[in-house]
């Protein structure tokens, strides 16, 4: 069944759009993906395939996501959102253990966000979340995305006080990729209670990358978004 799935998504391949993504997902010498190779796939066509191949079982994905193709780690990542729905308390567990255990081939800010909150938050969401704080003091970038990503589930439920505190903790942090997800979260707590997310601002606003400030007050009104720009 494995070897028909990777046929499945060789069908689909593109190499025009191929060359495109491993463009955009920076995959040149010294560039946070170099290496990564990719087949040139839609997400719709692989949440297709995925759904197609749910009962794959964790042994047998383990073998794609250690994959260079890009495209094999995401459909792993796909297959457990679909498996994580549909599974019970014990099921849960162990894909939260597959998940926790192979982050280093979690490695690129697409295949974070396509799976993080929908797995790892959603199980975290009335649970301790101590892992989210390791993972957001790792030297990991992706750990680091994974863990402020994965507090979206929370913001969802009305929940902001990890994503305040993980915010916090990156907000140091070197890299852009990290500096775009804290602002995009912070901007989701803002849809839900603007007042939170100014309180936050107020007071970490002038130490924040400036990546981070535009887009935590991207749906600001103009005079708004000029006085925390020009402050």
């Amino acid at each position: 069944m494995l070897n028909k799935l990777k046929q499945d998504l060789q069908k689909l391949a593109n190499k025009e759009k191929a060359v495109i993504l491993q463009r955009f997902f920076k995959t040149g010498k010294g560039e946070y993906g170099h290496g990564d190779i990719f087949l040139g796939i839609t997400v719709p066509d692989q949440r297709k395939i995925a759904k197609k191949y749910i009962n794959l079982n964790l042994k047998q994905i383990k073998e794609l996501l250690k994959s260079k193709m890009h495209e094999h780690r995401l459909i792993v990542l796909l297959l457990l959102v679909e498996k994580y729905k549909k599974a019970d308390e014990n099921i849960k567990k162990d894909i939260i253990n597959f998940y926790l255990s192979h982050t280093n081939y979690i490695n690129n800010w697409d295949l974070v966000d396509l799976s993080s909150h929908q797995i790892l938050g959603d199980y975290l969401i009335n649970k301790d979340k101590n892992i989210l704080y390791k993972l957001a003091n790792s030297n990991n970038l992706w750990e680091k995305r994974i863990s402020i990503i994965s507090t979206y589930t929370f913001i969802r439920n009305n929940k902001f006080q990890d994503t305040l505190n993980i915010s916090r903790i990156l907000l140091d942090d070197k890299h852009d990729l990290i500096h775009k997800a804290v602002g995009w979260m912070l901007r989701e707590i803002g849809k839900r209670n603007l007042e939170i997310e100014e309180n936050f601002l107020k007071k970490y606003y002038k130490k924040m990358p400036r990546t981070m400030l535009r887009y935590a007050i991207e749906k600001f009104d103009k005079n708004k978004r000029e006085f925390y720009l020009k402050s």
